[in-house]
């Protein structure tokens, strides 16, 4: 398979990736795509240029790299879609308290403020022996229910969270933190994917299976070929850049080891968020062309977290989910490369 080839996939990959972000930003997606592309194409260039034998000069490695992206985050910035200013004055709000704003498909529903019998139904979402709530603040953002906590957290947030699913539905997403003062209180935020049907925002919005198969696909390729040339198997004049599918298999058991690894710390990332009910993407692998100064086939992997963490307890148990089982993946798999190393 060609070097060209695998610039072609990265180029495909990273354009998917940018074009996530176009829609914060008014800068043109093909902008932001050549500038990403630019350090990958620079190095490629090199490699193609010098046989892949002789290795890119230092500043020719950082300063594209830095460049670009900085270049990328300003451009960014530059054309940011600002949001739009929910903030209303009091002689408004006192007027018509359940105004309403028109909003466009992609921006952030605003919360509205809650009537007098909805109200109620909140109140009823805080059990006295569970929660005692005193005060209900209505903020831009949020609702803050503040009281005092009688129970154990993880009890408290369990139960309040779905009572206020039972009365509203996927209206809010609440979010339980300690305040300045020491005293824990809930947070309801506005569910933004509130307006889908079900289903839709975690199949087509969040997870994006398509993307997640076409970088892990990616990835499997250019870790093979990682291994080969580690092995100097690839790279070489005599080959010309053409590897055959018997020499490629060679570069599986470093592909398969290293997806696996990879692969399964992202994923308990994955699964503990969604234990808490967390919105998250499916893991997303990051291919980069293997060159003779990072042969490595990938940056990494990585998910993202679409909604806020609701408690400590949640966030503790998905930062230490993915340590904890790719350390037991890796150290059987450690062992055993040692053992035929």
């Amino acid at each position: 398979m060609h070097p060209l080839f695998l610039l072609f996939l990265l180029g495909l990959t990273t354009y998917f990736i940018v074009q996530r972000v176009s829609s914060l930003t008014r800068t043109p997606t093909w902008i932001l795509w050549v500038i990403a592309m630019m350090p990958a194409f620079i190095w490629s260039g090199w490699a193609l240029a010098n046989g892949g034998r002789k290795a890119p000069p230092s500043y020719l490695v950082i300063i594209p790299l830095v460049v670009c992206l900085l270049l990328y985050w300003f451009l960014i910035q530059w054309g940011r879609v600002s949001s739009p200013n929910t903030t209303a004055t009091d002689g408004q709000d006192a007027a018509n308290p359940r105004q309403e704003t028109t909003e466009t498909p992609n921006e952030v529903p605003i919360l509205k403020p809650i009537d007098k019998s909805e109200e109620q139904s909140l109140q009823t979402c805080f059990p006295w022996s569970i929660y005692y709530l005193q005060n209900i603040e209505y903020r831009p953002q949020a609702v803050i229910c503040r009281g005092q906590l009688r129970s154990k957290p993880e009890v408290a947030y369990q139960t309040i969270r779905e009572n206020v699913e039972e009365q509203f539905g996927d209206r809010f997403l609440v979010v339980f933190q300690e305040g300045a003062n020491g005293k824990p209180f809930f947070a309801l935020v506005a569910n933004p994917y509130s307006k889908q049907s079900p289903g839709q925002a975690t199949r087509d919005v969040v997870t994006r299976p398509v993307l997640a198969i076409t970088l892990l696909i990616v990835t499997f390729f250019t870790t093979c070929f990682a291994w080969l040339q580690i092995a100097g198997k690839w790279g070489s004049s005599s080959q010309s850049g053409q590897i055959s599918p018997d020499v490629l298999v060679q570069g599986l058991p470093y592909a398969l080891s290293l997806l696996l690894i990879l692969g399964s710390h992202e994923l308990a990332h994955y699964l503990t968020a969604r234990r808490y009910k967390i919105r998250a993407t499916l893991p997303y692998f990051i291919p980069v062309l293997p060159l003779p100064w990072f042969p490595f086939g990938t940056f990494g992997a990585f998910i993202q977290l679409r909604s806020p963490i609701p408690n400590r307890r949640a966030l503790f148990d998905v930062g230490i989910a993915g340590p904890m089982v790719g350390f037991i993946i890796a150290l059987p798999l450690l062992i055993w490369g040692l053992a035929h190393s």
